[in-house]
């Protein structure tokens, strides 16, 4: 929608020269309807508004796109790269599982949970590492103190 905000003009005569042969070219000019002035009773002129501001149709929000990458092992070992286009902003960091859990949680809910899951399900692998090795130890012990 377009809005006109200049006040309608007066029609202009078209020719630059003046007609010689007119007996209405030696006459007084008339004022224009405007320039009459303004009576009493006529309302004062509003000014003209100001037409709100256009965002221009051609352009668009630059984004910027980054490719972030996290990678966690069965182990609980994660690791996370940072790429914009194909370029590497960092690549090959060690990183937390509760910072991984963290950022997730900031992000969406719908990454939290299966992230969550993976985190769990390596923190109950290395819980029963744990307990293997425990076993294992108690009897490296056992052996020992039979040698004694």
């Amino acid at each position: 929608m377009t809005l006109d905000t200049l006040a309608a003009e007066a029609p202009v005569d078209t020719t630059d020269t003046p007609d010689l042969t007119s007996p209405a070219t030696t006459a007084a000019p008339t004022p224009a309807p405007e320039a009459a002035p303004a009576a009493e009773s006529a309302p004062a002129p509003e000014k003209p508004k100001k037409a709100p501001a256009k965002k221009a149709a051609g352009k668009k929000t630059k984004t910027i796109e980054l490719t972030l990458t996290v990678t966690g092992t069965a182990d609980g070992e994660w690791r996370a790269e940072l790429k914009q286009g194909s370029t590497y902003l960092a690549r090959d960091l060690a990183v937390a599982a509760a910072a991984v859990s963290r950022a997730a949680k900031e992000l969406h809910e719908d990454l939290s949970t299966p992230i969550d899951e993976v985190i769990e399900e390596a923190r109950a692998q290395q819980a029963a590492k744990v307990a293997a090795l425990e076993a294992e130890l108690e009897a490296a012990r056992k052996a020992l103190a039979e040698l004694d």
